[in-house]
C-alpha cells in the first residue's frame, strides 16, 4: 500500500537540531569526538538539590497515577511566586499558570488553540523552530520578522503589512532573544504590547532564557501588562535553561486567564502532564538562586573562552549580551553551513548553521553566513575547543 503523509508533515524539512544530532552521529562513526556545541543541551549534570528533591518525590508519589494536566496547585503557586519575586507581578496560580511539558510542547501546541486556516502568526527569524511549525500543523501562516545583530531584535512595527496585522493572532517575541542574546529593553516590551492590542493579537512571549544574562535581569512581558489584568500578554518559560532540567520536560505559561483557559482544553486532548516527582523538583529548583548565579557565571565563562578564541581566529567579536548562544558572524564570503563545515573538518566542533534556524524575509535569510555556538559543553571541552579554534587563520 502507498503511505502519504500529510499534507503538514510533508510542508516541512528536517527539524534543525535532529539534523545537527545526525552530524555528531556521523561523526562519532568516523571515529572522530566531536566537541558539540551545536543543541542546547547542557551537558553538565542537574544541579544536586533538584535531584535529591525528585529522589524523595518519587517515594511521596508512588501511588499518584496520572498527575494533573495543568501542573498541580503547589507547583503553580510555586511559579506564582517567583514570577512575583522576579518580575513584581501577582497572577493567581489556579486560573493564570498550567505547567507544560517544557517549553517546546507549550510553544508548538498554543497555535491550535487560536488559528484558524490561513491566519498569521509573526514569527522572529532566525528564532526557535517551533514558532513556525506549530503554526504550520495549526494551518496557519507564519509571517516572519528579521532579527540580527542591526536592530538588536527590535521589531519594526511599521513594516508590518496591514493586511498581516489584521489577519494575525499571535506575535512571538523572544527575550534575551534567541540565538542573537539581546535583552527585550521595556519600551521595546511596551510597543510591542500596544501593537497587539492595536490588532488584537495575542503578544506571546518566550522567557526561556531570562535567567542567563550578563548583566541587568531582562524584563518580562507580563511587566507591561499586570495593571490591566494581562490582557493579551502570555510568559512560556522552563526550568531547562535556568536549572540545567532540559531532560525533565518541565515549564508553564502564565498571563491572561482567558488564554490559559483555552490552552487547556488543547493540553487536556494532547497529553497527560508532567509526573508529580518532576513537578517537586521544579518547586525545589525555583525556590533556589544560587545555583543559578552559578550557572550564569559558568555560561559568561564559557561565552568569554570562546569569543576570544574567535577573534584571535580573526573573526568580528560578536558576543552575546545574555542567554545561551552565540550568533558568530563567518568569515567574509562564507555561507554558515560552510563555516560549520570548516569548524568541523579543522577543529572537530559541532555547530548549527544560521541557514538552518531562519526563514527568508523580503528576499534574504538573516541567517545566512552566521554558525550558532551553544555554550553546553563541559570546561575542559570548551577550552580544548577554543585551543583548536584560535589556530585558524580566517
Amino acid at each position: 500500500m502507498e503511505l502519504v503523509p500529510s499534507h503538514r508533515v510533508a510542508s516541512i524539512g528536517a527539524y534543525a537540531f535532529a539534523a545537527v544530532d545526525e552530524k555528531v552521529a556521523e561523526l562519532k562513526a568516523r571515529g572522530i569526538t566531536p566537541i558539540d556545541f551545536g543543541v542546547g543541551d547542557y551537558q553538565d549534570p542537574t544541579p544536586r538539590l533538584i535531584r535529591q528533591a525528585c529522589k524523595k518525590a518519587i517515594d511521596q508519589h508512588a501511588t499518584d497515577g496520572y498527575p494533573s494536566y495543568i501542573g498541580s496547585l503547589p507547583y503553580r503557586e510555586a511559579i506564582a511566586a517567583w514570577l512575583k519575586r522576579r518580575f513584581g507581578v501577582s497572577l493567581d496560580p489556579k486560573t493564570q499558570i498550567t505547567s507544560t511539558i517544557g517549553s517546546k510542547e507549550g510553544i508548538f501546541n498554543f497555535a491550535e488553540a487560536f488559528v484558524n486556516p490561513g491566519e498569521y502568526v509573526i514569527c522572529p527569524s532566525p528564532g526557535y523552530p517551533p514558532y513556525k511549525r506549530g503554526t504550520l500543523f495549526a494551518e496557519g501562516v507564519a509571517y516572519f520578522v528579521a532579527v540580527t545583530h542591526k536592530n538588536k531584535c527590535k521589531y519594526d512595527f511599521k513594516k508590518i503589512p496591514p493586511e498581516v496585522a489584521e489577519r494575525a493572532r499571535i506575535m512571538w517575541v523572544t527575550t534575551p532573544s534567541s540565538p542573537l542574546g539581546y535583552v527585550a529593553e521595556l519600551d521595546f516590551l511596551k510597543a510591542a504590547y500596544e501593537f497587539c492590542q492595536q490588532h488584537d493579537i495575542i503578544l506571546a512571549s518566550d522567557e526561556a532564557y531570562s535567567e542567563l544574562y550578563f548583566k541587568d535581569p531582562p524584563h518580562s512581558a507580563l511587566e507591561v501588562a499586570a495593571q490591566n489584568n494581562f490582557d493579551g500578554v502570555v510568559q512560556f518559560h522552563s526550568l531547562s535553561k535556568r536549572s540545567i532540567m532540559t531532560g525533565w520536560r518541565v515549564g508553564w505559561v502564565a498571563g491572561d486567564k482567558r488564554a490559559i483557559d483555552a490552552f487547556k482544553k488543547v493540553k487536556t486532548n494532547i497529553d497527560s502532564g508532567t509526573p508529580n516527582f518532576i513537578q517537586d523538583a521544579a518547586i525545589a529548583a525555583l525556590a533556589d538562586e544560587k545555583h543559578v548565579q552559578k550557572l550564569r557565571s559558568m555560561v559568561k565563562r564559557k561565552r568569554n573562552i570562546i569569543c576570544t578564541a574567535l577573534r584571535k581566529a580573526g573573526l568580528k567579536n560578536c558576543k552575546n549580551p545574555a542567554g545561551l548562544y552565540l550568533w558568530q558572524k563567518a568569515p567574509e564570503g562564507m555561507r554558515g553551513e560552510e563555516f560549520a563545515t570548516l569548524l568541523i573538518e579543522k577543529c572537530h566542533v559541532v555547530t548549527t548553521p544560521g541557514e538552518w534556524l531562519s526563514d527568508e524575509v523580503d528576499g534574504e535569510n538573516p541567517g545566512a553566513g552566521h554558525v550558532r555556538f551553544a555554550f553546553v559543553p563541559p570546561m575542559a571541552e570548551v577550552q580544548q575547543a577554543a585551543e583548536r579554534i584560535a589556530q585558524l587563520k580566517l
